[in-house]
């Protein structure tokens, strides 16, 4: 299958700087330009860097070589030599999906193949939405592999069609080898908004125009959750996006659904998202700013059951990390004057420089400031298809609280 015309690479002998030899050594997936102390030759996107050991001189890791990126190699093979080849992907490949088969094999044909580093394939994410595998790269090192990668995706997923979404930085490169975000690279697609299901729920995603892959998969365990809290209740989804959370609510049998979102698009995909499922709640959306829609609840002396609120990431670079702690403290202390006797608060971050610890104490002390005490239900982390295998990787967290 030819996605990308051949593309031609070379191996790089690579010496890394003791600090930078450690963390490789340690399974650490990146390593940075000044940690590169010797380089043979100078590297082409996705040329094979071996990275060997500086004073025995065996290989330590192998990686592809980035030069646009300050990660300058991003390794996918430790400790031992090997030939990256097809033979190599379709193993890498079917390792992941036998990560997932435990998911697969309750009422969900959605799920992410493909983790980036996480599965060894840094910068390569792969999504599974029923028969449409949706594909997106956030590196240049993947063009080489493409002709490889894909035919095995399609193997091991059967789907019928595969989309490539691009990042926003390789779409500006005009080094993409005629690919463009939003193509069809194999196959037909019918509709550019496909309908799927998590746990028995029916959702769709925009696969073309959505974002990031067309829906965000990691949080489904948490909307499961939700849904099987819900009956009779009323709940508040704030930060609702398409209705993930508001949609399993309904399907759980929750007697009022409020979608709380600034975006009347999003908020639209919820109400579509929710006429896919029966249901008997009623369900509102409200368009507003989350912090001054939640201020305006207050004001109105509502009450919910079930308060969820799930915001994007407030600390995309080091110096929002006091801005998002700040956001976050306000967020548990408004939703938590939201909440009725004996009701439920959830609350959830997606910030990996945020770390979880951090998050949960914030959410509890400003949870106890608001006036209200608390027993916690539970904490969870990763859905089983979004594997982390280091630190960085890690950025999914979400705490239950029963409010007094």
């Amino acid at each position: 299958m030819n996605i990308v015309p051949d593309i031609t690479t070379q191996r790089l002998a690579i010496k890394l700087r003791p600090a930078g030899e450690k963390m490789v050594k340690k399974g650490h997936p990146w390593v940075f330009e000044n940690s590169i102390a010797k380089q043979n030759v100078k590297g082409n996107a996705g040329d094979l860097a071996i990275v060997y050991d500086h004073k025995k001189n065996i290989i330590l890791a192998i990686g592809l070589f980035d030069p646009y990126s300050p990660i300058r190699i991003k390794l996918i093979q430790f400790k031992k030599a090997a030939q990256i080849n097809d033979e190599w992907f379709g193993n890498r490949i079917q390792q992941a999906y036998d990560k997932r088969k435990p998911l697969l094999e309750t009422d969900t044909n959605s799920y992410r193949l493909l983790f980036g580093e996480n599965d060894h394939m840094p910068g390569f994410i792969a999504d599974v939405y029923d028969t449409v595998l949706v594909v997106k790269l956030y590196s240049h090192i993947w063009f080489p592999y493409l002709n490889d990668v894909i035919p095995h995706l399609i193997k091991q997923t059967a789907c019928k069609s595969v989309i490539m979404r691009l990042s926003r930085s390789l779409q500006s490169s005009g080094k993409t080898y005629n690919l463009t975000d939003g193509s069809v690279i194999y196959g037909k697609l019918e509709q550019e908004v496909v309908v799927f299901r998590e746990h028995g729920v029916r959702f769709s995603a925009n696969v073309i125009k959505g974002h990031k892959t067309g829906y965000f998969l990691d949080h489904r365990h948490n909307r499961k959750r939700v849904g099987d809290f819900a009956k009779g209740k009323t709940v508040l989804d704030v930060f609702s996006y398409a209705g993930g959370f508001s949609v399993h609510a309904l399907a759980g049998d929750a007697r009022e659904v409020v979608s709380l979102d600034i975006s009347k698009h999003a908020l639209e995909m919820a109400k579509h998202n929710a006429a896919l499922n029966e249901h008997s709640g009623t369900h509102t959306i409200m368009v507003a700013d989350a912090f001054e829609g939640l201020q305006h609840l207050i004001n109105q002396r509502k009450k919910f059951d079930i308060v969820v609120i799930d915001p994007p990431s407030f600390a995309k670079r080091e110096n929002e990390i006091q801005k998002a702690k700040n956001s976050y403290a306000r967020l548990a202390k408004l939703g938590a004057q939201l909440v009725t006797r004996k009701g439920v608060l959830v609350l959830a971050s997606c910030s990996s420089r945020v770390i979880a610890e951090e998050f949960f104490k914030i959410s509890e002390e400003n949870i106890t400031m608001s006036g209200r005490s608390f027993n916690v239900i539970d904490k969870t982390y990763h859905d089983i298809d979004h594997p982390i295998s280091f630190p960085e990787g890690a950025y999914l967290k979400c705490g239950y609280y029963e409010l007094s």
